[in-house]
């Protein structure tokens, strides 16, 4: 993504026979486990909006497919149900008839796919951040980057509100409901993954999410 200048990796070289890739190291540490006084995660985070922004803003938006993804539903349940709290299938039934009903989106733009603090790097020395991993990048809803994010500042508003700072403007109440969907339908997915692949950070990560997200509808 020319765009994000030296905060992503340049493409060096390519072979399809192999299939490989040749890109530019990037420094920093991935922010995933790394501990960071509060006023430094306040700026970290409203980089992370910043480079969110850039990413989004790479190309123009254009029309595209904006339909949520609910065709791998009842395999990915099939994977992640003997790790469910009780209630959590029906409230995940109950968040994809909610999907169905969703109006479609104007545009699609440029999303990471994979936005999280592991894909994220920071360099205390250079005050600089990058991101890595493009693999899942494609055209999508801006706030398809924010699903993998949002567990990071669960507890933590000040630090969504360094996000949406940096991104400059606020989710709208049609991203909110978005992003509420894509993020029951990740976790569903990270259960089924991580028991299938033997990730229990994923595991517990769909499950935190599905206990936050019921929370916040029964407060």
């Amino acid at each position: 993504m020319p765009a994000l200048g030296a905060a992503a990796p340049r493409l060096v070289a390519a072979d399809a026979a192999l299939r490989a890739v040749v890109l530019t190291a990037v420094g920093g540490q991935a922010l995933d486990g790394a501990a960071h006084p509060p006023e430094k995660q306040r700026r970290i985070f409203h980089r992370i909006g910043q480079l969110a922004a850039a990413i989004h803003t790479s190309a123009p938006p254009r029309p595209g497919d904006t339909t949520l993804p609910l065709g791998k539903l009842e395999r990915h349940l099939n994977g992640a149900r003997p790790h469910l709290a009780p209630g959590d299938e029906g409230f995940i039934r109950a968040t994809a008839r909610q999907a169905a009903a969703l109006p479609a989106l104007d545009h699609v733009v440029p999303t990471h796919g994979d936005f999280q603090l592991r894909n994220l790097r920071w360099d205390a020395t250079t005050d600089t951040l990058y991101v890595v991993d493009f693999e899942r990048s494609e055209d999508g809803p801006a706030v398809r980057d924010f699903v993998r994010l949002s567990d990071a500042w669960h507890g933590r508003p000040d630090l969504q509100e360094a996000v949406t700072d940096g991104y400059g403007r606020p989710f709208t109440p049609e991203e909110e409901t978005r992003l509420t969907v894509l993020s029951v339908l990740n976790a569903v997915s990270g259960i089924s993954y991580g028991t299938a692949h033997g990730d229990p950070g994923l595991l517990e990560r769909g499950r935190r999410t599905l206990a936050r997200l019921r929370a916040a509808q029964h407060p």
